[in-house]
C-alpha cells in the first residue's frame, strides 16, 4: 500500500489537462523524483509504490500522461497527434507547472524510460539525475527480441499469436489467453498481478486510443507510430549520473538496453535476477535498496 498522497491535482497543457498526485513536500529539500509511466497510454498506478521514498525525504511526483487515467482522454484524435515531442513537452509543462523545473530527478518506466531519456538529452540545467528502469533504447531493437522471446514460448503459442496478428483478430479471447502466456514470462511474473498493476492494465484497455495508435495490440506487436523511433542518436548527450535498470526475465532484454550502458558517460546497469518487465513489484525489497542508494549520491 502506498503512503497517502500530499496534493493532487491538473495542469493546463494547451486546451488539455495533465493529471498528477504528490507524495511529500516539494520543497522539502531534496530533489523531487518525477514518475514517468509506460506504455504509451497507461498509468501511474502501477509505479505507486515509488511513493514510499518520501518517507525517506525524495517528495515523488506521479502523473498520467494525456490520453489516459486522469488527464484529459482524447478517443478521436487522429493517430498522427501522438507524437514523443508531444509527450516531452506535456513532462516539460508540469515540471513548470509544479515549479520543480530548477531541481527534479526523473524516473522512466518501460516507454517512460525512453521519454525521459528524450528529455534528459536536451541537458535541462534542473536535471539532477535519471533512471531508466526496464526501457529499450530503440523500438526496431525491441522487436528484433520480441521475435527471439515469442519463438521461445511454449509449443503453439506464437502461432497463435501470429495467426491472429494476421487475420486483424487480436482483440479475441483465444489471443489474449495466449498473450498471457508471455506477460506471465516477461512481463510481471508476480501472479495473481498485483492490484496496481492490474489497474493500469485495465486503464489501457478501458481506453487504447494512445496504447494502439503509438505501440499496437500487445507489448510484443509494435505497429505504431513508434515502431521505428527510438533515442540511441542522442542518449550520448545525456550529461546527469544515470541508473538503467532490467530483469533478467525482461521483455526489455539486454540487447534492447546496452546502448543507455555503452553511450551515456555517467551510467551505471543494475540486473534484476528474479524480475522480469516491474522489479518495483517482482523484487521490492532489492529495488527499493538500489535506487535508495543512488538516490543518495546525487546532489
Amino acid at each position: 500500500m502506498s503512503v497517502a498522497p500530499s496534493a493532487k491535482g491538473t495542469a493546463p497543457f494547451g486546451e488539455h489537462e495533465t493529471w498528477y498526485r504528490v507524495t511529500g513536500d516539494l520543497r522539502g529539500g531534496k530533489p523531487p523524483l518525477v514518475v514517468a509511466h509506460g506504455g504509451p497510454g497507461s498509468t501511474h498506478d502501477y509505479l505507486l509504490s515509488l511513493a514510499e521514498l518520501a518517507e525517506q525525504g525524495w517528495p515523488v511526483v506521479h502523473y498520467d500522461q494525456l490520453g489516459n487515467g486522469g488527464s484529459t482522454h482524447l478517443p478521436k484524435a487522429p493517430a498522427e497527434f501522438w507524437t514523443p515531442e508531444l509527450f516531452v513537452d506535456e513532462l516539460r509543462n508540469l515540471l513548470r507547472h509544479l515549479e520543480i523545473e530548477d531541481s527534479h530527478i526523473l524516473f522512466g518506466q518501460s516507454w517512460g524510460g525512453l521519454l525521459t531519456a528524450k528529455y534528459a538529452a536536451g541537458r535541462p540545467a534542473g536535471l539532477r539525475g535519471l533512471v531508466i528502469a526496464n526501457s529499450p533504447a530503440s523500438y526496431p531493437l525491441w522487436l528484433a527480441e520480441m521475435k527471439v522471446l515469442r519463438e521461445a514460448l511454449p509449443d503453439g503459442v506464437n502461432d497463435t499469436l501470429l495467426r491472429h496478428e494476421a487475420e486483424g483478430t487480436t482483440e479475441t479471447q483465444e489471443y489474449f489467453d495466449a498473450m498471457r502466456v508471455f506477460y506471465d514470462r516477461h512481463v510481471c511474473r508476480v501472479l495473481p498481478w498485483p492490484r496496481d498493476y492490474l489497474a493500469s492494465f485495465m486503464e489501457i484497455n478501458n481506453d487504447p486510443t494512445v496504447y494502439h495508435a503509438m505501440n499496437g495490440p500487445s507489448e510484443f506487436h509494435v505497429i505504431g507510430s513508434l515502431r521505428d523511433w527510438g533515442v540511441v542518436d542522442c542518449v550520448e548527450n545525456i550529461s546527469v549520473p544515470t541508473l538503467v535498470i532490467s530483469g533478467r526475465h525482461d521483455e526489455a532484454t539486454p540487447v534492447t538496453v546496452r546502448p543507455y550502458h555503452d553511450l551515456i558517460p555517467d551510467v551505471r546497469w543494475e540486473i534484476f535476477e528474479e524480475s522480469s518487465h516491474v522489479p518495483h513489484l517482482e523484487e521490492p525489497e532489492r529495488f527499493k535498496e538500489v535506487l535508495t542508494g543512488f538516490l543518495s549520491t546525487l546532489s
